[in-house]
């Protein structure tokens, strides 16, 4: 999966309220399939392949449903990572990746990368296979194509599925997942698939759905020519000194491990940080602010993020790897409980009273990116608390108070 965040927006999706958008009108959804055969057939796809799989594409209202609607809350990083390390996901994890142990070895000394974070990934994405998505590709994938504010997405992953069709490596039958086109026992989107998709046991297929060895193999192939490297951890906990400078704690700042450990950062003893070189570059984060575990990350966690692009995910990945790993050990720190995440509508409301102060967050969106929080610090450096940039309910309220 790639593209943002897509196994995310699944979770996030789960608190919408259920109100739909307006009904596709069919009339102008064919007009769309008709109209895109000539688009279609200049990136290669032939007029037979696309009159024969379009012919029984439908619009799926759901596809617009989710694609139109924004949730309203975000889920609390660590509500997500009680699901994604779950006892139950842990011991599914062991039992699933031992069943398949052989093929996972075989993997990881071709490619290069951690069986356990294969395992991860696999278990996060389907369960470790048991739910791999029912729509059908081309309906979704021409639903966003049609309608939305994804289309330009939408047109070239279904021209991707359509490229697989075509080419062989999977039939029409074969193409199901989620809403939004991610595929298989990994959820490789179509224009992933074609570029990392693998064929391990040379049966002319690639066939993600139902064959370990591809779905392991391409899964590891994804990483590896996303840079992960073998034999270095995704990070690890860390513990951060008095008096630190939290506008340091960001992906965006990178460090060797030696430099940190130099300005303070203590790394856990007896763990993943004995193998990390400490010439390696790596990068502190607080997910949950000052209040919460830090932890420190290395290329792998950059490689998981390219993945699915979102700090949750990565971290939801290498915790269940270091658990499946058998190395897995609670946090330290305790996660900020108390203070939950903003809804949209107050995200947008920190944003209108950051800029009323005069910190200059960007547009007020909701949207909490690079531009808010660096208004969000600035703010909390004139108040004198750490400046971690983190937007909760409790900074929200401190600001309207003064």
């Amino acid at each position: 999966m790639t593209k943002r965040a897509i196994g995310i927006w699944a979770a996030l999706l789960a608190g919408i309220s259920g109100a739909s958008a307006q009904e596709i009108d069919q009339a102008k959804y064919d007009a769309f399939i008709t109209s895109f055969k000539a688009e279609a057939m200049a990136k290669g796809i032939s007029a037979e392949v696309y009159d024969r799989e379009m012919a029984s594409a439908k619009p799926m209202q759901i596809v617009v449903d989710r694609n139109n609607n924004q949730p309203e809350f975000a889920q609390a990083i660590w509500t997500y990572l009680d699901s994604a390390v779950s006892d139950r996901r842990i011991s599914d994890g062991l039992n699933n990746t031992a069943a398949r142990a052989a093929i996972l070895d075989k993997v990881e000394a071709k490619y290069g990368v951690d069986k356990e974070i294969i395992g991860a990934i696999w278990g996060l994405e389907s369960s470790y296979g048991a739910i791999l998505g029912s729509h059908d590709v081309i309906s979704a994938l021409s639903t966003l194509a049609y309608d939305g504010r994804r289309q330009s997405f939408g047109k070239s992953q279904l021209i991707g599925a359509l490229t697989i069709i075509q080419d062989g490596y999977a039939r029409r039958d074969q193409l199901k997942g989620s809403w939004a086109g991610a595929m298989g026992q990994t959820q490789f989107i179509p224009t992933t698939y074609l570029a990392f998709a693998i064929d391990e046991n040379g049966d002319g297929l690639k066939d993600l759905w139902a064959d370990h060895e591809d779905v392991f193999a391409s899964t590891a192939n994804y990483l590896a020519k996303s840079g992960y490297k073998a034999d270095q951890p995704w990070g690890f906990e860390v513990t951060l000194p008095d008096g630190f400078d939290y506008s340091q704690a960001s992906l965006r700042t990178e460090k060797t491990v030696s430099s940190w450990h130099q300005l303070g950062v203590a790394l856990p003893t007896g763990s993943l940080a004995d193998k990390a070189d400490f010439n390696a570059s790596a990068s502190v984060i607080v997910p949950a602010g000052a209040n919460g575990p830090a932890f420190m990350v290395l290329d792998n966690f950059r490689a998981i993020m390219k993945y699915n692009n979102s700090t949750s995910y990565a971290l939801g990945i290498g915790r269940l790897s270091d658990a499946i790993a058998g190395r897995g050990q609670p946090l330290s720190a305790e996660w900020p409980r108390d203070d939950r995440p903003l809804s949209l509508s107050e995200r947008k409301m920190l944003q209108e009273v950051l800029t009323a102060k005069g910190y200059n967050p960007g547009p007020v969106d909701g949207i909490i990116g690079a531009g808010t929080q660096a208004a969000i610090r600035q703010w909390q450096k004139d108040q004198g608390v750490a400046a971690d940039g983190y937007a909760s309910a409790k900074t929200l309220a401190a600001m309207q108070a003064g």
